[in-house]
């Protein structure tokens, strides 16, 4: 499986200049088989527009799984342009629930809001309801699980190409279910299932230890939280992801040389390729 890191950033993007090492696009992560262009798309924050450059002028046919509704992983779609071309065919994917797909992404894309609906882009779209459990989708096998968050149903995802498996819970809620062993959440029952033993765990990331009393109740984990998981869960690899918006790149750096854990912890990076095939 190769995975291309598209966006990293959750809430909003942050532009400037003390945001480029890691990206200031919010959340997008395309992948790719056998060598393939990337088909499968988890969320489709504004880095979504950054997988048009990774086509180099061809058009996506794909699918894109949104993890939850929120403006940080839904921004991109109305300016991907590798999706909104005559040739294009790209299937949207959101969790199921009350209201229907269409009615839900028209909320947010549609005038007065933006000018122009989902369904007048070219190409063409598809949106659709997904629901938790397990799917073949792209060619991958894909395990879709409801995890905590504030503001909606959230999906966290498990994707297996049959070699490889990443994890991937964007936005993660976990004191929901209680402090856990270390005040920052619980080790709860999906988050263990959807990261035991994966190649790869792409974990929010949002908050320090000493920011997180403040803004436990935003929806998010702290960075020692996605330690914690990956270290019990035996994932080989983390990158800490939806980096806070107002996070420079100093100070990322300054807390991953700080960390001390069995499990390679990476920043998740925009335009980073990651072979999961490959050697650690």
């Amino acid at each position: 499986m190769e995975v291309t890191i598209c966006g990293v950033r959750g809430s909003t993007p942050a532009p400037g200049p003390e945001y480029v090492r890691y990206g200031g696009n919010t959340s997008c992560v395309a992948l790719a088989r056998d060598g393939k262009r990337p088909k499968l798309v988890l969320d489709g924050g504004t880095g979504l527009r950054n997988l048009s450059k990774v086509l180099n002028g061809r058009p996506f046919r794909g699918t894109i799984l949104l993890g939850h509704l929120h403006w940080d992983h839904t921004h991109g779609l109305p300016f991907f342009s590798a999706g909104d071309r005559p040739d294009s065919r790209v299937r949207v994917l959101l969790p199921a629930q009350e209201d229907g797909p269409e009615e839900l992404m028209a909320r947010f894309m549609s005038p007065p809001h933006f000018p122009v609906r989902i369904d007048q882009l070219r190409g063409d779209w598809r949106v659709g309801e997904l629901e938790a459990g397990n799917h073949t989708i792209e060619g991958f096998e894909v395990t879709a699980m409801e995890i905590p968050h504030k503001g909606g149903r959230t999906f966290g995802f498990r994707v297996t190409d049959g070699t490889s498996t990443l994890a991937y819970l964007s936005d993660h809620h976990p004191i929901q279910f209680g402090p856990g062993p270390e005040g920052h959440g619980e080790y709860h029952e999906t988050a263990y299932a959807l990261c035991e033993g994966v190649d790869l765990m792409i974990h929010d990331a949002q908050y320090t230890v000493s920011e997180f009393p403040s803004r436990s109740d935003f929806g998010h984990s702290t960075i020692d939280y996605a330690v914690g998981l990956a270290e019990v869960c035996k994932a080989k690899r983390l990158l800490l992801f939806h980096h806070d918006p107002s996070r420079t790149d100093a100070e990322l750096t300054e807390i991953l040389n700080a960390l001390e854990s069995g499990v390679k912890v990476e920043a998740a990076t925009e335009g980073r390729v990651l072979d999961l095939g490959a050697a650690l």
